[in-house]
């Protein structure tokens, strides 16, 4: 938990006194034009997962590499940010030869195929407004291109943006349908006989991306 403390903190420094996202009056797509890039901060950003199946689930981490939040004024309007699938780690399993099973299962073929795809993407596309969204709620839904294991689908999900100060953050948690993305290892949606061995077909992931200005 203290790994994740600073940069929420830091995080709702910028989003909890920044411009409502209602400031957006515009097409996103539109304002990426010639937007000044924030660079993203990749220690002081965040990204958690959580993956549950019929008997057990398992939560983790992983990093960063790099990218950018696209800035308009005071308004989000694109960006992109990558990955780095090697640095998968499951926190809740403490052992380590555990630890390396596991990890070693989800870098696999049957999962990520981490060696032939080392990074995964989110490229924004558009980032709408939330009318009326409440202060401490999430102020926009953000659409973008997500690229798993050399596939791409278009996803969308709400989040809690905002820019001050040279600072933009996105904080927020988006659920993802890992079958879209050709991982199909122990979905009960297409091998029905699989029982309480079966792997849920959602995972959900916890981001805080914070970038600054250079």
């Amino acid at each position: 938990m203290k790994k994740f403390l600073l940069p929420a903190l830091f995080a709702v420094a910028v989003i909890g006194t920044a411009p409502a996202a209602s400031a957006q009056k515009m097409n996103s797509a539109k304002m990426a034009t010639n937007a000044p890039a924030y660079k993203l901060q990749p220690q002081l950003s965040t990204l958690g997962w959580e993956g549950k199946a019929v008997t057990h689930g398992h939560n983790g981490t992983m990093n960063f590499t790099d990218g950018e939040l696209l800035v308009k004024g005071n308004a989000l309007v694109g960006g992109t940010v990558t990955v780095d699938m090697k640095s998968m780690k499951a926190t809740d399993i403490k052992d380590a030869e555990s630890q390396g099973k596991f990890v070693g299962h989800m870098s696999g073929d049957d999962f990520f195929g981490v060696a032939t795809y080392p990074t995964a993407t989110f490229k924004i596309v558009s980032v709408t407004p939330i009318k009326g969204a409440a202060k401490d709620a999430d102020n926009a839904t953000i659409t973008g291109d997500m690229t798993i294991k050399g596939v791409t689908q278009r996803i969308s999900f709400p989040a809690k943006v905002g820019v001050k100060d040279g600072v933009a953050a996105a904080t927020g948690k988006v659920t993802i349908d890992r079958t879209k993305f050709g991982l199909k290892y122990g979905s009960k949606t297409f091998f029905d006989s699989i029982g309480d061995k079966a792997i849920n077909d959602n995972f959900d992931l916890t981001f805080n991306v914070i970038a600054k200005n250079s």
